[in-house]
């Protein structure tokens, strides 16, 4: 989730427009399109597996700060407390935060290849293991946390989690789990132009659940087996539906950047962020802050900023900033961390693959694709698609973003393209069974039902 840094006031938003204008601004031609990979992990204690508070001798704080001193990141203070890491150099630029439950989270640099997004990876994880290991900490990639309770996850000091935490449960039962206790990797796409931010977004949609049951690796709560292949992503069905799901509008004649817009000014606002805090305006109406009618802030306008955080705060399963967020795929080992972004740049960042998935989904029904996204939670790659499994839609899925990445021809050092990355994905298919299946195999066999060996085996 995005971190707010003190700066120089933005614009103040005079009219509807600006709204329309700032993600219109996002548009770049073919030759700057950039891939941008975002993926959490858990930390705890190698030495009893116990999840890791802020403050204490080995907690985030120090965690961070040992980043910071040893490879060149610069601080990001909230309050006195070090909340986020940045650093312009790429390709290990980029930054590091924190989720609601400490939840560590690498939002990686725009890079051009799904290469540079493995050795962003590689040396991000290498550092954090690096110093993970004098502190006594570890990393694990998973959907949702396996052994801790809700009560057992700390909380981290950043403000807008306070304002979050209160107002989540009056909107879903699972949102504070969906804070505190869930962990994703995403990508965000570029596009070129409205008409091919629509494609993008319709496929990526459609798509979301093929994504959901290929990455599903969350079938573990509280130390047990919970039933789901991704409970992570049941968490998502119910926890505001304010500012999540399908986005049925966008697949109606007439979706554009203004018609977002007018969908991200109907959900609820979270917090304004004024003079290095945040104050609580959770339930408010963006339309209310466009007339200065806010109630905590009367006669207070609200600025590019402000709506910038707005849309950091609105959760559809593709979200729309100046890029396309891809949302959908419960966090994973290092593999397949790389296999998400080599996926949608497959099939969104070639136009021959992007018709084909285009085609491939257009006739499917709201009706379909929401009963699909109901049923991945569960049954995963198993869930029934017009009388055949899903893992036979995902195979053709598949197949198109090989042919993507193929013909976009972005060879690495040793002549390899970016199929190789899709690897992972073939493997789950030719298998099988999904990293959450393969879990809950060594659940039942070697680990004899002991979730600690999780920790032990599954770490980065």
């Amino acid at each position: 989730m995005s971190t707010r840094v003190s700066g120089p006031e933005s614009p103040i938003i005079e009219s509807r427009d600006a709204l329309v204008a700032y993600l219109e601004a996002g548009c770049k031609p073919r030759g700057e399109w950039r891939i941008g990979t975002e993926h959490e992990k858990f930390v705890f204690h190698t030495s009893d597996h116990s999840p890791v508070p802020y403050d204490s001798d080995r907690g985030i704080r120090v965690l961070l700060q040992s980043l910071r001193d040893r490879f060149g990141w610069d601080e990001v203070l909230e309050k006195g407390n070090i909340i986020a890491l940045r650093r312009k150099d790429c390709p290990k630029g980029g930054a590091i935060s924190l989720e609601p439950g400490g939840q560590l989270e690498l939002s990686g640099a725009p890079l051009e290849t799904v290469h540079q997004t493995h050795e962003e990876t590689r040396q991000h994880l290498a550092e954090v293991r690096e110093v993970g290991k004098e502190l006594g900490l570890g990393t694990l990639g998973l959907g949702f946390s396996p052994q801790w309770t809700l009560a057992e996850t700390p909380v981290m000091p950043k403000e807008r989690y306070r304002i979050m935490k209160r107002y989540m449960p009056t909107r879903g039962k699972l949102g504070l789990d969906m804070m505190f206790r869930t962990a994703t990797v995403q990508v965000n796409m570029d596009f070129a132009s409205e008409a091919d931010m629509v494609r993008k977004m319709r496929v990526g949609l459609a798509l979301q659940p093929v994504a959901t049951a290929l990455f599903a690796n969350s079938p573990f709560t509280d130390g047990k087996p919970n039933g789901y292949q991704s409970y992570r992503a049941e968490i998502w069905r119910d926890t505001d539906p304010d500012r999540t799901g399908l986005l049925p509008f966008a697949f109606e004649p007439g979706m554009s950047f203004e018609r977002y817009v007018d969908y991200a000014l109907d959900v609820p606002m979270y917090f304004v962020y004024r003079d290095e805090s945040y104050i609580d305006v959770a339930g408010a109406s963006f339309r209310d802050f466009l007339e200065g009618r806010l109630a905590a802030l009367p006669g207070v306008l609200p600025t590019i900023d402000d709506w910038a955080d707005h849309l950091t705060t609105l959760f559809p399963d593709v979200r729309l900033k100046r890029f396309l967020e891809m949302r959908g795929a419960d966090a994973g080992d290092f593999r397949r961390l790389c296999a998400l972004p080599a996926l949608w740049v497959g099939l969104l960042y070639d136009s021959a693959a992007l018709d084909q998935a285009l085609a491939l989904t257009a006739d499917w029904t709201l009706a379909e694709i929401q009963a699909l996204r109901d049923s991945v939670p569960r049954l995963g790659l198993s869930a029934p698609f017009r009388k055949r499994r899903l893992a036979d839609v995902a195979r053709e899925v598949l197949t198109i973003a090989l042919g993507g990445l193929q013909g976009r021809a972005r060879l690495d050092r040793n002549g390899e393209d970016e199929r190789k990355w899709l690897v992972p994905l073939l493997e789950t298919l030719g298998e099988g069974r999904s990293p959450a299946d393969r879990l809950l195999a060594e659940y039942e066999g070697p680990w004899q039902g002991d979730i600690d060996k999780i920790f032990e085996t599954e770490a980065f």
